[in-house]
């Protein structure tokens, strides 16, 4: 018994092993469709937030403080798809009067955090958005409203022959766009002309543009109670004041008026 199950398994084995099954291919037929993927946009009419102009990372938002407001909140922003977004005020300190020709810097603009525990300094800084969508390009102007004068009824209430310069600009965005030029010195006209301070032509500027004068840098002064102190100024937002001037124990102040306009396809400014 044992002999006869052994050749059958043999059998068995032989059959399968030279059966010669061919594979089968199954003819392939293909089909095609078309879709469309598909996206519009439309300009913006959100306000675009103060953002860094230095920093590791451009566009990155921050919370300026204004010296020249009681609670240290800057002005709003314009709305709009073409847009000012913020723009430092100017403060020149508290200065000894002088018969000499003097030159008195800028404080730095600071900025804090959301939980307002830490400062730092950068520098004075106007900001742009155009998110129109069209590259049109764009013109900021800035024009100041008269000489400074004294808000008190005061002797010499105007500092006849002063002026401020803004210098040394840079330009910074997140954007790929083209950038737009800054003026690389800009002397303020007091007779409430205006001065153009970036200019972006066909096909420039488009998102979000920060424009900052020089860099911060520490000084040791005293302060109105003759205690030195240590302040961030950049000395690249100066006003000069002519010794010959004369100057009563009060603040002067001029207001600062920023434009911006549409620019003309291919007009240059």
């Amino acid at each position: 018994m044992k002999a006869i199950k052994i050749i059958q398994l043999n059998l068995a084995c032989l059959i399968l092993l030279s059966t010669g099954l061919s594979p089968i291919f199954a003819e392939v037929t293909e089909n095609s469709l078309t879709s469309t993927a598909k996206v519009k946009f439309k300009p913006s009419t959100q306000v675009t937030p103060p953002v860094d102009p230095e920093g590791e990372k451009p566009n990155t938002p921050i919370f300026p403080w204004d010296p020249t407001e009681p609670e240290g909140k800057p002005k709003p922003g314009t709305s709009g798809p073409l847009s000012i977004d913020f723009v430092s005020s100017f403060d020149f300190g508290a200065n000894e009067i002088s018969n000499d020709d003097q030159s008195y810097y800028a404080r730095s603009q600071l900025i804090v955090d959301k939980e307002a525990t830490k400062v730092e300094a950068r520098p004075n800084y106007v900001q742009i958005t155009d998110n129109r969508g069209t590259n049109e390009g764009w013109t900021l102007s800035v024009k100041q409203q008269g000489q400074l004068k004294s808000d008190t009824k005061t002797h010499n209430d105007e500092l006849i022959g002063a002026y401020i310069k803004l210098s040394a600009p840079k330009v910074r965005s997140n954007s790929n766009a083209s950038a737009p030029t800054p003026v690389e010195e800009i002397v303020l006209d007091p007779s409430s002309s205006e001065n153009v301070v970036l200019s972006a032509l066909l096909d420039e500027g488009a998102g979000t543009w920060t424009n900052a004068w020089g860099e911060p840098e520490i000084v040791t002064e005293e302060n109105e109670e003759g205690t030195s102190q240590d302040v961030s100024i950049t000395k690249d937002v100066a006003l000069f004041v002519p010794g010959e001037t004369p100057k009563d124990a009060v603040v002067y102040k001029s207001i600062l008026t920023w434009i911006l306009s549409d620019l003309p396809t291919n007009q240059e400014v």
